[in-house]
């Protein structure tokens, strides 16, 4: 029988990055659900974690840790359904490399994720992204404010992911192109346009003082590559007087996905076919680009004002320009 820490360490180190192509942070995701499930079974069990067995990998042990997060942990339901989509992935490798582990692997594969709702999206209105580059730009460190500043104009021109604009370096720059290679989830790689202004910024920043080809674009003030949690306190910085609230009227920090949710809204809203930002924000699925659609409550209204009913005294905004057409209100005519 194979210990239970060589197929753990099996998942982690080949299975997951090399097999399957999943980024570094993702497979700490899953480190860190398989971890949680061993301090469980453990004390379940009344063993050590040394001494776990592929047998304590079972439908019950794995019932009672997701009891367990919501009851004891007060994990939210979003987060209960990640840990078992990531022990029912662990599972079914087990079971491939412990053909006699398939029917429990089997039965584990039956347990249901949770419904909820979706999360809240929040987006930043276009003069909060104004208001949230002057911040950057008023910073008292002239250097950093001048970094803090470009990371903000690339991050909502791009509508990147915070591990993008870590992992971002100087070679996936064509400024020349007006435009940036991003390297997103699963390993696939996608092309951004850039503006001028982010263009001519970013040639400031990496030629003071000149940069190689494989250096970080954004670093940190210690000359190290920027990391995401570093990201997330400059963007929490710069936005502190701009409020946003939940739905139950709690406060909502501003994250550095906000920014990219305020790019999808901006780009809807000025005209941009759903599956371009699809393409631009290196999305898998239509669906999760639909969403915004959804929230836009502005283009809903501006689609209301176009289909007013008919005993509203207000003018119609419906383009009419069909009736000054002389040949085809002839062709009407003699059908």
């Amino acid at each position: 029988m194979k210990f239970i820490g060589e197929i753990l360490r099996a998942f982690l180190i080949d299975y997951l990055p090399v097999q399957r192509g999943l980024r570094p942070s993702s497979v700490k995701s899953y480190r860190d659900g398989l971890r949680l499930f061993l301090v469980f079974a453990s004390q379940k069990e009344r063993c050590k974690i040394t001494k776990l067995e592929p047998r304590h990998f079972n439908k019950d042990n794995l019932i009672d840790f997701l009891a367990w997060l919501e009851q004891n942990r007060q994990n939210s339901v979003r987060t209960r359904n990640h840990r078992l989509a990531v022990l029912q992935c662990f599972c079914e490798y087990l079971a491939s490399q412990m053909p006699e582990y398939i029917s429990e692997a089997q039965r584990i594969a039956t347990i249901q994720i949770k419904r909820c709702h979706p999360p809240e999206t929040f987006f930043l209105e276009k003069e909060e992204v104004n208001q949230m580059l002057r911040n950057a730009s008023a910073a008292k460190q002239s250097k950093l404010a001048f970094r803090d500043n470009v990371l903000l104009l690339f991050m909502y021109n791009t509508g990147a992911r915070v591990q993008e604009v870590t992992d971002l370096k100087v070679e996936q720059l064509e400024l020349d192109a007006l435009r940036v290679r991003l390297h997103g989830k699963g390993g696939k790689w996608r092309m951004c346009p850039l503006w001028k202004e982010t263009a001519a910024a970013l040639q400031k920043l990496i030629g003071e003082p000149a940069r190689a080809s494989g250096d970080p674009v954004f670093l940190s003030n210690t000359g190290k590559q920027l990391t995401r949690f570093g990201i997330y306190k400059l963007v929490r910085k710069h936005t502190q007087r701009i409020s946003k609230t939940r739905s139950n009227g709690s406060f909502k920090a501003v994250s550095p996905h906000t920014i990219r949710h305020s790019t999808a809204i901006h780009l809807l809203e000025s005209g941009v076919e759903v599956n371009v930002i699809r393409g631009w924000l290196g999305h898998v699925s239509l669906d999760t680009t639909n969403r915004y659609a959804e929230i836009n409550m502005r283009m809903k209204e501006e689609a209301l004002k176009a289909c007013l009913p008919p005993t509203s005294n207000e003018t119609c905004h419906v383009d009419v320009r069909w009736k000054e057409d002389a040949a085809l209100l002839k062709w009407l005519d003699s059908l």
